[in-house]
């Protein structure tokens, strides 16, 4: 329960604002502890595949294709199981390149920020 942290309260809250501005908006119980379920498994999956870039005789390549290809399936799973976007081609083709797009702006802003990180360390100790 540690790797949830606040998802299901951020899910409460998009449920409450979506029952203040959508008319005879509702859950049942089933829907509401799916949501809830989906954000720890989320937080979970996401937590437990940095595994990937921590094993050293990886390439970069590889690590980056588990990484990416197991969030994916878990992202999209969670999304589709809680009807939060429709079994749709389109949509699935949307979301899918969204979720890519987004993956690497996110990886590149990392990457980067550890490599001048790693360079201000190195001239600190040479």
């Amino acid at each position: 329960m540690l790797f949830g942290g606040f998802g299901p309260i951020v899910a409460a809250i998009v449920f409450a604002i979506l029952g203040c501005t959508i008319q005879d908006f509702s859950l049942t119980g089933g829907e509401v502890l799916t949501a809830v379920v989906s954000t720890y498994i989320l937080a979970f999956v996401q937590a437990g595949v940095s595994v990937f870039n921590q094993i050293e005789h990886w390439s970069v390549g590889k690590s980056l294709f588990f990484h990416l290809t197991i969030l994916y399936i878990t992202y999209a799973g969670c999304y589709l199981l809680n009807s939060w976007i429709p079994f749709e081609p389109m949509v699935l083709v949307i979301f899918s390149v969204i979720f890519v797009v987004c993956y690497f702006v996110i990886w590149l802003a990392v990457y980067f920020s550890v490599k001048a990180a790693a360079e201000r360390f190195n001239k600190k100790i040479g």
